[in-house]
Formats: structure tokens, C-alpha cells, sequence
């Protein structure tokens, strides 16, 4: 969730700084733009036409590639769904979890964040079209390695670091700055402090507190809010360093024209609400897709997202929709919703099939097939008899689918540097606190099974 921030930036970031259509064309031609195939997009055959009317709703992917790549291949860190209403200009912001359990397009059930690594930014946004009855045509793909640079031309931001948040933070500090090729400083302590760009990437990337990436999710959110608030106030000169430094993390189906259609408006835009999907859920693993995020039921979810960003009541989701809904009990048997307070009062670890997924050694093939369904060691032992009727549902979704093919100021932190930690791995989940992460890498891989901080 956390590399929207960069494109909120930019849309009020162009704007800003560009006194001239040339001026601001010339910062533009910076981003990789490459619009998605119209004929290879998947709408829902009984959508109704006018959904969305007076919106305008596209995706956000961001991508912890280490290495600045933006194609297939590399699973995406955030899957955002961003609502704008065109005539109040209000912003809303839903993060998919990232191992959610959903279709990848193909009929087979995997983690939300696979859909990028098999097909890219078309096959995400398919991903999300065919699971949540959208009409997405647009997508932004932002690289994490930016973010830190953006901070520290901002100045740095104020985050209230908690005091379970302070070890996992310092730990994972020297990974990120090794990545963004900048200095390691400690947080020396909890509390109302400004936090530097490794520091505050960091922040917004542990996973290993509890509540695991559901609370990840919040960090995200406040470290997002507070760099929009810097970057209104920031000046000429500060802004025209951002941007260079934002545009080429950046590729989108978003024509220069449109991005400027929409920067003009940027000092009317209001964040207004900000929610992660699914809302009902409960977290569980899967043999051979690993542990992953529940929607209970995926067809309770997709009405409550849909009353949230269009004020939809009584949404009647699509027959795809309906599928899919009953393919995921089918896999995992009936599920009960895990109360706020269980979910963000537990902790998690990664197990070893975490890790590969991770990886990319494990699980579905770039084709987006292969996940092999039933219950893993810490799931219910009655889903290993689900298989036959989850494979009959499936091919019924791909038939259809082949048819569709707050604060005052405070001082900064002056810690010493940190080394770069081993971060041995965990085993299985377990409801014990997290001591350690895995891998040297922050971003983890879900609530139930991360491999960071």
C-alpha cells in the first residue's frame, strides 16, 4: 500500500511546480506509460453499464523489485483500488491485502499479489476486475526504492512511534538503506518524532508487531497522509527534485494529457476514506499457496466495497463474482470473521512455503495455474476433502472468464547507524510474539506469514 504515496505526489507534485504545458510535458515524458489492451480486459458479463458513473477508479500496484523493475515477474507489495469522485473531488483508497485469496483470472485460486508476477499490470487489474465487479482501465505501478529519497526532500515526516514498533523498526533499517543507498540512523526511542526517508519507509513496512500486515496497513496509511500534507507546503525548488525523483519509479496507462487533467485540480483533492479489503476475513493457510487472507465471504465483501465507493445499497454482485465466492469456501471450508480486535491482537510468522512463494520457487506458474488446493499443516482437516467440487467451480470460472479473455515539531533522530540484520526466518504461525524476521526483507509476505520486521 505503501507506493501510492508516490503518485499522489505526483498528481499534486506536476501541478505545482509547472507554470508552463511544456515545462510539465517535459517532467512527464520521465514516466513509462504503456496502456493496457482494451480487448484483453475482463469485465464482468452482467455488470451493470453505468457502474461508476461520475468516478474515475484505477489501480495502484507497488512493487518491492529491489532492482527498479516494473514488469511481470515481480509480485506486487500494495494493490490499491483509488476512487476519485469527479465532482467532489473526494479520494478513497482501498488496499487489497496482499494475500488475499482470490481468482487469478484462470480459475485458480491464489494470493491477490501473484496476479502481477504472472501477467503484469493487465493481469492485475483483471485480477481485480473479475474478484470485485470493477470496470478498471487504468493502473499505476510505482517502485518502493524512491519513496525514502521523496521523504528527505520533504524534510522528513512526524510519525508517533509506538514502543513494540521501535526494535522491528531499527532491525530492518540497514536492509532498507542498503537499497535506497543511503545512511542507516536508529530511532532512538517511541514517541512523536520525525523520522528520516529510511526511517520512515521502514516504519511503514513492518509487519512482525501484532496484527501483522493488518497494522502494516494503518502505518501505511498515516506515513501516506503525512507526506501529502508536507508536499502542499513544500516550495518550487523542493518539488521540481521530487519530481525527478518520483516520474522514472513510475509506469502507468495514464496519458500525460490525462495526469495533467487531473494535477489541475490537486489542491481540491480530499482523502476522505481509506479501508482494506477484505473487511469481513479471517487469516488461514492453504497447501500450496500458504497462508493467505479469507474473505468471508468474498460476496458479503464485494457488496460492502461497492456500497463504499459508489453508495451502492443492496449490490447484487455478477455471476462471476457469485463463482468465486463459493469456489473459496468450497477450498477452505466455512470460515468465521475474525473480529478487529483478534486480528490485530495476534501475531504471525512466515513458514518455509511463505518464503518460496516469496521467492517465486513455489506455487502458481507465470501462467497464473498450478496452485495446489486443501488444507496445510494449521488448517481446518476438513478442506482436504474440497478438492473435486473446487476443480468443477473453477472450470466453470474459466469458461466464463475465456469468454471475457496532527503534531508539533520535534527533533530529528541522531542515532548511530545500524548494520544490516541476518533476519533468521520463523516457522509456523503461531500466536506467540514475533522475535525475528526473515530473509532481510521488511515487506513480509500477509498477516499469517510474514518475512520481515
Amino acid at each position: 500500500m505503501f507506493k501510492k504515496v508516490l503518485i499522489s505526489a505526483v498528481v499534486i507534485l506536476v501541478c505545482a511546480v509547472g507554470a508552463s504545458a511544456f515545462y510539465i510535458y517535459s517532467k512527464l515524458n520521465k514516466i513509462n506509460t504503456e496502456a493496457l489492451d482494451e480487448e484483453k480486459l475482463i469485465v464482468n458479463e452482467d455488470l451493470a453499464e453505468d457502474l461508476g458513473d461520475g468516478f474515475t477508479t484505477f489501480a495502484i500496484f507497488g512493487l518491492d523489485s529491489r532492482e527498479g523493475e516494473l514488469e511481470k515477474g515481480v509480485r506486487s507489495d500494495s494493490i490499491i483500488v483509488a476512487n476519485l469522485n469527479n465532482g467532489t473531488k473526494e479520494v478513497q483508497l482501498v488496499s487489497v491485502y496482499r494475500d488475499t485469496l482470490l481468482d487469478m483470472t484462470d480459475g485458480d485460486l491464489h494470493k491477490a499479489n501473484s496476479a502481477y508476477s504472472f501477467g503484469g499490470a493487465e493481469q492485475a487489474v483483471n485480477m481485480l476486475n473479475m474478484n470485485l465487479d470493477l470496470n478498471i482501465t487504468d493502473y499505476v505501478t510505482v517502485d518502493f526504492t524512491a519513496v525514502a529519497e521523496v521523504i528527505d526532500l520533504l524534510g522528513g515526516v512526524e510519525i508517533d512511534v509506538k514502543e513494540e514498533e521501535v526494535e522491528f523498526l531499527n532491525e530492518f533499517l540497514g536492509e532498507t538503506a542498503s537499497v535506497a543507498g543511503k545512511e542507516a540512523v536508529e530511532v532512538v526511542g517511541a514517541g512523536l518524532q520525525k523520522l528520516d526517508g529510511v526511517q520512515a519507509t521502514t516504519y511503514a513496512r513492518i509487519r512482525s508487531t501484532a496484527g501483522g500486515d493488518f497494522t502494516r496497513a494503518e502505518r501505511q496509511r498515516t506515513v501516506i497522509e503525512k507526506m501529502v500534507e508536507k508536499a502542499k507546503t513544500a516550495d518550487f525548488s523542493t518539488l521540481n527534485k521530487i519530481i525527478d525523483k518520483a516520474l522514472p519509479a513510475i509506469k502507468t496507462s495514464f496519458s500525460s494529457t490525462e495526469i495533467i487533467n487531473y494535477a489541475r485540480y490537486y489542491a481540491e483533492y480530499e482523502l476522505t476514506d481509506s479501508e482494506g479489503f477484505p473487511m469481513e476475513k479471517n487469516a488461514d493457510r492453504v497447501d500450496g499457496v500458504g497462508s493467505v487472507v479469507i474473505p468471508v465471504t468474498l460476496e458479503t465483501n464485494v457488496q460492502q466495497l461497492h456500497q463504499m465507493l459508489y453508495g451502492t445499497l443492496s449490490y447484487t454482485v455478477s455471476a462471476q463474482v457469485a463463482d468465486i465466492s463459493m469456489a473459496i469456501e468450497e477450498m477452505v471450508g466455512e470460515q468465521e470473521v475474525q473480529s478487529n480486535d483478534q486480528i490485530y491482537n495476534q501475531y504471525y510468522e512466515d513458514t518455509e512455503e511463505d518464503r518460496q512463494q516469496e521467492k517465486g520457487t513455489s506455487g502458481s506458474s507465470s501462467s497464473g495455474s498450478g496452485g495446489k488446493k486443501g488444507s496445510g499443516s494449521g488448517g481446518s482437516t476438513q478442506n482436504n476433502n474440497k478438492n473435486s467440487s473446487n476443480n468443477n467451480s473453477n472450470n466453470n470460472n474459466n469458461s466464463n472468464n475465456n469468454n471475457n479473455t496532527e503534531t508539533p515539531s520535534v527533533p530529528d533522530n541522531n542515532g548511530p547507524a545500524t548494520e544490516e540484520p541476518d533476519n533468521p526466518g520463523g516457522e509456523a504461525p503461531i500466536e506467540t510474539p514475533n522475535e525475528s524476521g526473515a530473509e532481510g526483507d521488511p515487506s513480509g509476505t500477509i498477516s499469517g506469514g510474514q518475512t520481515g520486521p
